[in-house]
């Protein structure tokens, strides 16, 4: 069965239902340490590893996530598919606070040099990323939100803004006409990096806010917010433990070969010093030196 990994976002630190729940043993990546303790388990005979992506009691700020470091434990541990759970805000009327959504893209407008790539040290890769997540993936969680029987939108695009300040009003409204439809600080950079590792990648968003855009802004408070929040994490951990069975019995991901025709440096010009950082990533690929 497939391996899934769960990264869960603001107020997601555990899930219950998990069985032979452990801490697993980590090492720090080539690229540092990871946000926090990954922990292990299966759900429904599914084996199943989670992190959470601020650490636990969210000390982590969106810019200062350790991304290339979660994405390859992830790897290292086996993982073949990742479910990104996060908070977000709508840029849309119709996507309303408690409302999930499944998006089907991504534009990043981070800016603060994010590393967003494993391939910057004497190996070059350029993956395919048109389609940034994984159908196998928002099909199942579309199919599970429905189940729980939460409002859910089949897909949109999350636009993944710097942070950790919120967007101005100019702002939000020029992202509404570009077609945006959430917004958030994580994603982006996630899916980029599961695609360059070869594991499949979906997002479950729980919308707890309309973004300074709409006219009852001045209405929300912080604690709606964190209460929206707090519900929608409940719904969050109902919609997974039926998502996390399904995705355990797909039998193929298409990213799964994401890097089969991506690499483009010449094998004679990988030093053994290049390949020992990204062997676990690229060893079916590059198997000299």
């Amino acid at each position: 069965m497939a391996k899934v990994g769960i990264i869960g976002g603001s107020g997601l630190y555990e899930i219950e239902g998990i069985a032979n729940l452990k801490e697993l043993e980590i090492w720090d990546t080539p690229f540092g340490s990871p946000s926090d303790h990954f922990m292990g388990g299966t759900l429904d005979g599914v084996d199943v590893v989670f992190v959470a992506r601020h650490g636990r009691g969210h000390h982590i700020p969106p810019s200062k996530v350790n991304y290339r470091a979660n994405i390859f434990e992830m790897k290292r541990l086996g993982v073949d598919a990742i479910i990104s759970v996060s908070a977000c805000g709508s840029l849309r009327e119709e996507m309303n606070p408690m409302d999930f959504v499944v998006p089907d893209q991504f534009v990043d407008r981070t800016n603060k040099a994010r590393e967003s790539s494993f391939f910057s040290d004497g190996i070059v890769a350029h993956i395919s990323f048109a389609d940034p997540v994984s159908p196998e993936l928002t099909n199942a969680l579309i199919n599970a939100c429905k189940k729980v029987g939460v409002n859910v939108h089949e897909k949109g695009t999350y636009i993944n803004m710097e942070g950790p300040q919120f967007s101005t009003r100019a702002e939000s409204n020029l992202y509404r006409q570009w077609g945006m439809d959430i917004i958030g600080m994580t994603n982006m950079t996630e899916a980029k990096l599961a695609r360059e590792a070869e594991i499949a990648y979906a997002s479950l968003c729980s919308v707890t806010d309309y973004d300074c855009w709409h006219p009852s802004h001045e209405s929300v408070t912080l604690e709606m917010i964190i209460n929206n929040l707090n519900v929608n994490i409940a719904n969050a951990k109902e919609i997974l433990k039926i998502a996390v069975p399904q995705i355990g019995n797909i039998k193929y991901f298409a990213a799964s070969e994401a890097l089969k025709n991506a690499i483009v440096t010449s094998p004679r010009y990988i030093t053994e010093h290049n390949l020992s950082d990204l062997r676990i990533l690229i060893q079916k690929y590059i198997k000299h030196v």
